[in-house]
């Protein structure tokens, strides 16, 4: 299942290391994906730290799963997660997992949720260890997500990352990289690459999102980057896309003409 309409996604949300400012942001997020039908928020709930989460429960329509710490120290919470995780995976009523959490021991349950054929998304804050975020099918960073009150936004100003400017994103050689071997390897016979093709690559190979970098979508992150032609067709609801710079061998016949 793939469609937007029946993909089923299963959220577990580690509220003892990721903030609740950003649950809105996150199942807005998902809502491109899928239906978010499992909501569950696992923490030790007679702890005043998830006084915040508390209050979204309710608005948001998520289930608290209660783990007590039983011993100093030792976070159980990581334990009951991954275990309601793999009795979701067995039940077989999801087709996408949601990861929300900043902690990476999360990453060998990523790897054996992706063995089983199944995406996972991850939503965690920026001190998110490397490992869990390269694991997930798409990751984003929570701060990303946050939603202010406009006039909260006034007198503070927006907390969102600016876009990152052409030059940024230039000089971002991972990035380059990673554009231009997508649209390399989806290339088409007349030597343009379609856009979507562009993504599925790109979803395929990294835990790449738009989001991190100021866009809200690949098309106009790489609008903004500059690094490619762009083609509007079918009555410009597709972009294609061709690396800006020119081939040595369309160089050379440049030059003989001239």
């Amino acid at each position: 299942m793939s469609s937007v309409e029946t993909k089923r996604i299963a959220l577990l949300i580690d509220c003892d290391n990721v903030s609740h400012n950003s649950i809105e942001g996150v199942l807005e997020e998902l809502a491109k994906y899928g239906m978010v039908n499992i909501r569950h928020a696992h923490g030790n709930w007679s702890s005043p730290n998830l006084g915040g989460w508390t209050e979204k429960l309710h608005p948001f329509a998520i289930r608290p799963m209660q783990q007590f710490a039983f011993t100093k120290g030792k976070n159980a919470t990581d334990s009951a997660m991954i275990i309601d995780a793999m009795d979701l995976l067995y039940s077989k009523n999801v087709d996408a997992f949601a990861l929300m959490t900043s902690d990476s021991d999360f990453t060998p349950l990523v790897l054996r949720l992706l063995e089983s054929g199944l995406p996972v998304y991850g939503f965690g804050e920026k001190k998110t260890p490397t490992p869990f975020v390269d694991a997930c099918s798409q990751f984003i960073y929570t701060e990303n997500l946050v939603r202010e009150d406009e006039e909260k936004q006034a007198a503070e100003g927006p907390k969102r990352p600016q876009k990152r400017t052409r030059n940024d994103l230039r000089s971002d050689t991972s990035l380059v990289r990673l554009l231009r071997t997508a649209a390399a390897q989806t290339t088409d016979v007349d030597g343009w690459s379609h856009l979507s093709k562009v993504g599925d690559y790109i979803r395929n190979n990294s835990s790449f999102s738009a989001i991190n970098y100021g866009y809200k979508t690949l098309g106009d992150l790489v609008r903004a980057s500059e690094l490619f032609e762009i083609s509007m067709r079918h009555g410009g609801t597709a972009m294609f896309i061709k690396d800006a710079r020119r081939p040595i061998a369309e160089l050379a016949a440049a030059l003989d003409k001239a």
